[in-house]
């Protein structure tokens, strides 16, 4: 497939720069959606914006689905984006046995979605990165594939659920735990009562992120940096934000609060994201955050209005992601393996237990499925929403050293006009959703 006309690309910047400078989001649904949804037994064509260490990770789970055509490859580092174009028409050529020469590369990721062939999108940019792509892509009538955790705020959140829901998108979060069948059985137990009612769960992921102290380094040749920040306050280039090329590490970006939520947010949004599926919780969340004061709150406290507490941090002799503690038991769970006491739980006949979850054994394949047949994936926007929800409220309880009390129906915390400016941040230049 050849590149889109450079002059329509052109005239599609610099009319869309002009629209973004007097409105919130531009790429509204009515101008760009696609003709129809991918059609059911068709190529399903892709598009990802941001091909860093985790991009590349996801294009090696893509690329080899026989009905997925990747077309065009997005990231503000040139050296990274030509890097991924190559390795997808290189996969192709060897795939097909002749040279394939068919995948666009973009700075800008509008240009990506302003293409009406390109079905769906992966999105695996740094988590200040998620929220407006997300929306600009369910408005263009894209599927989506968004790498956890789901945003950097909680109004981000919301927002990227109401886009997808108002433009009935297919939306897989990245929390690709859901795929496991350890955390399945897990679950599945303990929805299913079978250690009684729960009263605790114990979490066991890494702290809050602090803001950005790094110092000034010469500019990386290549990258775009000033859209690398995009709607973070402008600060100098550092490598441990950007690291320089084609790397094989995880950047810690993670670490500061301008871009993400570190352990909280990053590890959260898998454990966290597992306790809310066996606490049946994926469209609420905890009434009460307490933040701990050394004395009678010994750790960070989430409390959900059955009386279930979750707690940040492992049980101790446990060594596990996360924890269900019953009337009856206990139901351990971590990636690829999970325990349960008493030990004649782990016996179960899972598939014939009366409350059956959700089964997924691909996260990958059960995104491109449901492009097919337009239902919600195992780990649908709404369940991302409120698993990184959670993640948020912990984190503004420890940067704000206070309790809190939250309203997950309105999502709001009640009788708190401070803490409620804290459910958003600024955003610099045009990229408010």
């Amino acid at each position: 497939m050849a590149k889109p006309n450079r002059c329509s690309r052109r005239h599609f910047l610099t009319s869309t720069t002009v629209a973004a400078a007097s409105a919130p989001l531009f790429l509204p649904g009515r101008i760009w959606a696609a003709d129809g949804d991918a059609r059911p037994n068709g190529r399903i064509t892709f598009g990802y914006i941001g091909v860093g260490k985790q991009g590349r990770h996801l294009l090696h789970s893509f690329l080899p689905h026989s009905n997925v055509q990747v077309v065009a490859v997005c990231d503000v580092d040139t050296t990274r984006r030509l890097h991924h174009q190559k390795l997808v028409e290189d996969f192709y050529t060897t795939k097909q046995d002749k040279e394939f020469k068919g995948c666009a590369e973009y700075k800008d990721f509008r240009e990506l979605l302003a293409r009406r062939d390109i079905d769906a999108v992966v999105v695996a940019t740094p988590d200040h990165w998620h929220a407006y792509p997300v929306v600009a892509a369910a408005r263009a009538g894209k599927d989506i594939f968004c790498e956890k955790p789901l945003s950097l705020t909680i109004r981000e959140a919301r927002a990227m659920v109401n886009a997808v829901r108002e433009n009935q998108r297919v939306f897989q979060t990245g929390s690709m735990q859901r795929s496991d069948g350890a955390f399945w059985k897990g679950c599945t137990l303990v929805r299913n009562g079978a250690i009684g009612d729960v009263r605790e769960v114990y979490v066991s992921v890494g702290g809050p992120s602090k803001w950005c102290d790094l110092p000034e380094e010469p500019m990386e040749p290549g990258l775009d940096w000033d859209f690398w920040l995009g709607p973070a306050p402008v600060r100098p280039y550092n490598s441990v934000l950007s690291p320089r090329g084609v790397h094989d590490h995880f950047p810690n970006w993670r670490g500061y609060r301008e871009y993400s939520g570190g352990g909280m947010t990053d590890w959260g949004a898998h454990h966290f994201d597992i306790a809310q599926w066996g606490l049946g919780m994926d469209e609420s969340g905890p009434v009460e955050v307490l933040a701990p004061n050394g004395a009678d709150v010994k750790r960070l406290t989430f409390k959900y209005a059955n009386g279930t507490v979750m707690y940040h941090g492992g049980l101790e002799g446990y060594r596990f992601g996360a924890v269900f503690v019953g009337t009856k038991g206990k139901v351990c769970v971590d990636r690829g393996r999970f325990q349960a006491e008493p030990e004649s739980l782990m016996n179960e006949k899972f598939e014939t237990l009366p409350t059956q979850l959700y089964r997924s054994t691909n996260h990958y394949k059960d995104f491109v499925d449901c492009i097919r047949t337009r239902r919600k994936p195992i780990c649908d926007v709404e369940i991302g929403a409120r698993s990184v929800t959670v993640c948020h409220l912990g984190n503004l309880a420890y940067w704000h050293g206070r309790s809190l009390r939250w309203d997950p129906v309105r999502e709001q915390f009640q009788g708190d006009a401070e803490a409620n400016t804290w459910l958003d941040v600024e955003k610099r230049g045009p990229w408010k959703v």
